[in-house]
């Protein structure tokens, strides 16, 4: 609809849903001046229906609905642990585990739901995954996403969430005064009541965790909630309130790009052999990458900006002006306008981006003059101190899970040759279930494509044999293989 709108009225133009007025920009020129122009605290909107919510329960608000000083104060307070480097990096060692649990969930899943290489629904599998990769980092906890058999509580979590997003821009249609007597709007309460209930919990039994640390003498260490709770820089309130926003920022920014990255791939298997090549060449055998190798894979980098240059997650976003006048293009808007800022349209736009609906990862390496784009066509974590506060922590899950997924697998199109097309449900998601092949693939000698670490008392798995191991090893795997619910210690790699 963005460049429907754009092709009939213009790069700017004015429109009304429900309630609300909004100027919708829809150039890369016109973003850039009015992002420009941004006062000290920028308002991306007031999110009435959200902090609706938590004026109803009493919780505090979070760095997506904060507004002014006290935004200001909670970003600078989450900032370092979300966005400095060298924080980042070390949150490979808690995704990376995560990442592998995946591999095995595929492996099982072809096994048992498919017919050996068909996986159905593969944005819905790479959910859980971001899930409980950030559910990781943030409560530094796991919340068995991707067992065999999920538990109940984590379902009903992940369905809140999904069912919050999904609510937000219906109830955002009618006015406030109204709220209360819709339907709908008692089962937005209960998802995010759900959501809340969750994080609390989970906040509490890590409160409890670090008492009994401190009291038995131990070190206490953590990568994210232990530091905010150690530093005494926030309120217990004002903790739950913001690391349950954080949560729902960084779940389906990296499944649905990594979902649209291997249908891409599964399309062009030139670009695949390319990311395959370079992976092998910086990550040779079975060596796990890490964030440190991420600077020698351009085409990794390149390919998650084409992805989401055509798959914006946040296809629009919205900024109001709060402190004074502004320009935009020939115009003058008074202060608290709302803005929409097309970024679907623009990234679409063959002025800044030739063949737009070609995926193209090439555009973006250096010195691509034919390809040469404005800095402002694609920005799909947003711009300046009000941008995703969680972008670092999701490109580092995306480039472990590309880079790691590709070295196993050979990806390739659904047979049926469904076309999958996205669809705004508040993100831009497929609009129905993407459906892949994956093919194992061939290994160089003694390279071990996944480990399944097998437990006492838990079934034996699918067991992944390569040549060049030992063959008193092969014979051992093979019998463990074909024995259901084999019972086994613990082993990782022979």
């Amino acid at each position: 609809m963005q460049v429907e709108h754009r092709n009939i009225y213009g790069p700017l133009w004015k429109s009304k849903f429900g309630p609300l007025v909004v100027i919708n920009v829809a150039s890369a020129e016109l973003i850039e001046q009015m992002l420009r122009q941004e006062g000290r605290h920028p308002v991306r909107t007031d999110m009435p229906h959200w902090r609706t919510y938590r004026e109803l329960r009493s919780y505090s608000y979070g760095p997506l609905t904060e507004l002014g000083d006290k935004w200001q104060r909670i970003r600078s307070i989450l900032n370092p642990r979300m966005l400095k480097p060298q924080h980042v990096s070390s949150y490979s060692s808690i995704i990376n585990p995560v990442v592998t649990d995946f591999i095995h969930k595929v492996a099982w899943i072809r096994q048992t739901k498919g017919d050996g290489i068909i996986v159905p629904d593969v944005t819905g599998e790479l959910y859980k995954f971001a899930f409980e990769g950030i559910c990781s980092v943030l409560f530094e906890t796991r919340m068995g996403c991707l067992n065999e058999n999920i538990p109940e509580e984590t379902q009903k979590f992940i369905f809140s969430v999904g069912e919050m997003f999904r609510l937000s821009h219906i109830v955002m249609l009618f006015p406030k005064y109204t709220w209360s007597y819709l339907p709908f709007w008692k089962h937005f309460v209960a998802a995010w009541d759900h959501l809340f209930k969750v994080a609390h919990k989970l906040v509490e039994q890590k409160i409890t965790d670090i008492q009994e640390k401190v009291k038995l003498g131990e070190p206490v260490q953590g990568a994210y909630l232990t530091h905010l709770l150690m530093s005494e820089q926030m309120s217990l309130h004002e903790i739950l309130g913001s690391i349950t926003e954080l949560l729902l920022a960084g779940v389906d920014t990296t499944s649905n790009t990594i979902s649209w990255a291997l249908y891409h791939m599964a399309q062009e298997p030139h670009i695949q052999e390319k990311l395959n090549e370079e992976v092998n060449s910086v990550c040779p055998g079975d060596k796990v990458p890490d964030s440190s190798d991420f600077a020698k894979m351009p085409w990794l980098k390149a390919i998650v900006k084409e992805t989401l240059r055509m798959y914006p997650v946040v296809p629009g976003n919205a900024r109001i002006t709060v402190d004074d006048e502004i320009v935009v293009g020939d115009y003058i808007f008074p202060k608290n306008t709302l803005f929409h800022l097309c970024h679907y349209a623009v990234s679409y736009d063959e002025q800044h981006f030739p063949q737009p609906q070609s995926f193209l990862p090439e555009r973006w390496f250096r010195g691509q003059e034919k390809f040469k784009q404005h800095p402002f066509g694609s920005v799909p974590f947003g711009y300046g101190v009000r941008a995703c506060l969680g972008k670092r922590v999701a490109e580092l899950e995306m480039y472990l899970m590309l880079s790691r997924f590709i070295k196993c697998y050979e990806v390739r199109p659904d047979p049926s040759g469904t076309k999958v097309e996205p669809l705004t449900r508040t993100l831009l998601a497929p609009a129905t279930p993407i459906n892949l092949q994956f093919v194992e693939r061939k290994l160089e000698s003694g390279q071990c494509l996944c480990w399944r670490r097998l437990h006492w008392g838990k079934p034996v798995g699918p067991v992944l044999l390569v040549q060049g191991w030992p063959r008193h090893v092969q014979r051992v795997c093979r019998a463990l293989h074909h024995i259901p619910n084999m019972r086994a210690a613990v082993y990782e790699r022979w």
